[in-house]
């Protein structure tokens, strides 16, 4: 004769596998890695070659000695100050758009990071200057309402960062949106607690 099964009473926890967040989401990729526009760079090479060629004829012209330890020194601290420095804050911008977030991250010494999920929402706006207009690049602004605005200076093709932003945005927010009607659809969801509570 079988036996029957005694009933587990419910104890109005949620098992781990009807848990909302039980469904595993699908891996965080990479879509683009940005930096602002290279003509900033193109000033300094330009003086890093007038430097060089500058040197070159004056360590020819001056006595040796003093005169040309300090013209090399001179060169050294020009190409350190109008080339070196100009390259290394234009590596230390580096912006990351990956399919949940936003990663801002500046500096190479001291580094600074800053993230925004495309979960939480913002409004996305481009600004240009002339000189942006004719190198097309711009500013992409990003307003989240709360924290001050993002701003992801002079990256090219400004109008096609802000479109996927946008569609980043819209397809993180859509998931979660299905998700909460699902669980507020679900019995003994706490929604159907508190509607059953008010008609009583």
């Amino acid at each position: 004769m079988a036996r029957k099964g005694r009933a587990t009473p419910y104890s109005g926890q949620e098992t781990p596998e009807a848990a909302p967040s039980a469904r595993a989401d699908p891996p965080e990729r990479i879509l683009a890695r940005l930096r602002p526009h290279g003509r900033v760079l193109v000033l300094p090479s330009l003086l890093l070659i007038a430097i060089a060629g500058a040197v070159g004829y004056l360590s020819g012209v001056v006595e040796a000695g003093w005169q040309t330890a300090t013209l090399y020194g001179a060169g050294l601290a020009a190409v350190v100050l109008l080339w070196l420095l100009p390259t290394l804050a234009w590596l230390g911008h580096r912006y990351v758009i990956t399919t949940r977030r936003l990663v801002l991250r500046r500096g190479l010494v001291v580094r600074v990071r800053q993230e925004l999920l495309h979960s939480r929402g913002y409004d996305v706006s481009v600004t240009r200057g002339p000189l942006q207009t004719v190198f097309r690049s711009g500013d992409v602004r990003i307003n989240t309402g709360l924290d001050s605005p993002v701003m992801l200076r002079d990256v090219p093709n400004p109008h096609l960062v802000a479109a996927a932003l946008q569609d980043l945005m819209e397809a993180s927010a859509n998931p979660m949106a299905a998700r909460r009607q699902q669980y507020e659809s679900r019995p003994g969801s706490a929604s159907e607690e508190t509607q059953a509570y008010g008609h009583r």
